[in-house]
């Protein structure tokens, strides 16, 4: 089986894509449907046997890959790691900045470590990524990039840290498309809400109970697929959004909008999209509809 692509084949062909955090979940889909559609693909994060597992998925697909293990949230490792992809694929056309993570606390609770830690990890290591792939290549040639950001307009509550670096992506993102445009660089961001990804089996205790009944606060009535998170961020990496710019794109079937008091009807009139032949089910949501 292949990636089932909604986007025409060699899309992305001669272009070399970075993606941080592709070990695992939405960063591996997009990973695969880049590879799919023709990119030259290069995955980061902290540990490199999940790393080197999707590379030989990718290359067992007939794409092409490469990984390197680094934390974002160190400055040092993101300027050389940058430098030696750089020296080994020579641009880097493309950056999705996936890579994050948070743990479910109330607020009150929350140390001032836990905090930074968050806070490190989804919004000073989305900026570093960014100004180095910009500094040592975007600046002279161009390119995309699209962060990952989260449903934080109405707050967080229960993750106060990872809402508060979630709206400074956003506002980084917006930022970063006025100052880098004119070197040609297009910046935007995607806010995926409840996604079937398996990153929901890294949660545990209330949060782990409360994840399978997600679902019933979404106008869809269903939780998303990775593969249609990593649909739009394909779009905006490519050139038929070339006039967008300092966008964040909601990916949450609405859950973001209406009012408490109006009523969400049970139905299953949601269409969806499952194009990723390696999906599989969080073990969190198994057996469930």
């Amino acid at each position: 089986m292949n990636y089932r692509s909604v986007f025409r084949p060699e899309l992305f062909a001669g272009r070399c894509v970075l993606i941080s955090g592709g070990g695992s979940g939405i960063g591996r889909c997009t990973a695969h449907e880049l590879a799919a559609l023709g990119a030259s693909v290069i995955i980061v994060g902290r540990t490199q046997e999940k790393l080197d597992r999707v590379v030989a998925e990718i290359q067992e697909d007939g794409g092409q890959a490469d990984a390197l293990s680094l934390d974002i949230r160190d400055e040092e490792q993101v300027r050389q790691g940058v430098a030696n992809l750089l020296q080994r694929h020579g641009r880097i056309d493309g950056l999705f900045n996936n890579a994050g993570g948070q743990f479910p606390a109330p607020m009150e609770l929350i140390s001032g470590k836990g905090f930074d830690a968050v806070v490190r990890n989804n919004l000073s290591g989305t900026f570093l990524m960014m100004r180095e792939v910009y500094l040592q290549c975007m600046r002279d040639h161009g390119g995309a990039m699209v962060n990952m950001t989260a449903d934080m307009w109405g707050g967080m509550p229960g993750m106060a840290h990872s809402g508060a670096a979630r709206a400074g992506v956003d506002n980084l993102t917006k930022t970063a498309a006025i100052e880098w445009a004119p070197a040609g660089v297009r910046v935007n961001a995607v806010a995926p809400g409840w996604i079937m990804s398996s990153g929901m089996d890294s949660y545990g205790g209330a949060m782990k109970a409360i994840i399978p009944t997600l679902k019933s606060k979404v106008p869809m009535k269903r939780m998303g697929q990775e593969s249609e998170v990593s649909a739009a961020v394909c779009f905006l990496l490519s050139e038929a959004s070339a006039f967008i710019s300092g966008v964040t794109l909601r990916i949450d079937g609405a859950a973001s909008l209406g009012s408490r008091i109006w009523e969400l009807p049970d139905h299953d009139r949601s269409a969806v999209y499952q194009g990723f032949h390696r999906a599989s089910v969080p073990d969190v949501l198994q057996g469930e509809d």
